[in-house]
């Protein structure tokens, strides 16, 4: 069985039917950019032991859990955890934090070290990456669409949840080319104080905001629908040299319209490309899938054991996902 990696992932019963307000014609876009996603938790990826004492073996705090409150003072990010740590000054706390959609409480030890209390946690309250910019709703407010699938955490293997993030320029310095059982990425530089954008959501269809910046000079495309789409010849935009956006011939070889992210399977047939990147690399994620005069869809998956193929999501999936 083949295996798939995101290349950094409704039920309609009820009358009246929604009716979605993205625009019949979108900016492709296929620009390479940094993300930056920030939670408003304190986010538990792992713990060290410190003088025979494991937070997470000796108390029920777990990874995945989200750390909310310390005695009772609301944190947001590490550094505020910190603080509020360090500032009262004893041996043990009480930790407020959410697991699933239930709230809980624990008492954990604390160590002081060179002046500074230490939890025995490791955690996070921000990610950072590198994707590509499918769209932007010009005539929707600068709504703006990347990656294709949801940004997951690493260490917990789950969604990232946020609503306050950026992303910003990066440029292409090299790529690190896949073969078969081991996908390549693109390796950027980001600049995090060149933003295009503000990030409003993290869903299994892409990230979703409004794009801020002067707008790139990009062709508008027509929206298709899934039942447009056609087997054969189309292309992808994306960068794989510094900033330049450029086509890239693919085949689509399967349509699904019975997925919500696994649409679009094609492979790449685009000599120069096959030969730069071994086919599809972490990074590429987003990159616009255009049809003609249609844009179509954004890949979003990999299949490790053959580089050269990939999946894309409909459009139309992102775009509903954005007015949602």
């Amino acid at each position: 069985m083949k295996k798939f990696i995101l290349s950094l992932l409704t039920i309609y019963l009820f009358i009246p039917i929604s009716v979605f307000a993205y625009s019949d014609y979108i900016m492709a876009s296929g620009q390479n950019i940094g993300i930056e996603l920030k939670s408003d938790y304190v986010l538990v990826v792992g713990s060290y032991k410190i003088k025979n004492y494991n937070v997470l073996v000796d108390t029920d705090l777990k990874i995945g859990d989200k750390i909310t409150k310390i005695n009772n003072e609301k944190v947001t990010s590490i550094e505020e955890m910190q603080k509020i740590i360090n500032e009262i000054n004893e041996d043990e706390v009480e930790v407020t934090y959410i697991r699933g959609k239930k709230e809980y409480t624990e008492q954990i030890t604390l160590y002081k070290e060179n002046g500074e209390y230490k939890t025995g946690l490791y955690v996070r309250d921000m990610i950072r990456g590198v994707a590509t910019l499918t769209f932007v709703d010009v005539a929707n407010n600068n709504t703006f669409g990347a990656l294709g699938h949801e940004i997951i955490e690493k260490s917990t293997k789950s969604k990232f949840d946020s609503k306050n993030g950026t992303i910003f320029s990066s440029t292409v310095t090299s790529i690190t080319k896949s073969s078969n059982g081991d996908p390549g990425e693109k390796n950027a530089r980001s600049d995090s104080s060149s933003i295009y954008g503000k990030v409003s959501e993290n869903t299994s269809s892409g990230i979703f905001g409004t794009y801020t910046s002067s707008l790139p000079n990009s062709k508008l495309y027509k929206v298709a629908t899934p039942n447009e789409i056609k087997q054969g010849k189309a292309k992808i935009l994306t960068v794989i040299t510094e900033n330049k956006v450029e086509e890239f011939d693919i085949n689509i070889i399967r349509i699904n319209e019975n997925s919500n992210s696994k649409n679009i399977l094609f492979e790449v047939t685009d000599e120069r490309l096959l030969e730069k990147t071994g086919g599809i690399v972490q990074g590429m994620s987003g990159s616009p899938i255009v049809q003609g005069e249609n844009i179509i869809g954004a890949v979003n998956f990999v299949l490790v054991d053959s580089p050269e193929k990939g999946y894309g999501i409909f459009i139309t999936n992102m775009l509903e996902e954005a007015e949602n």
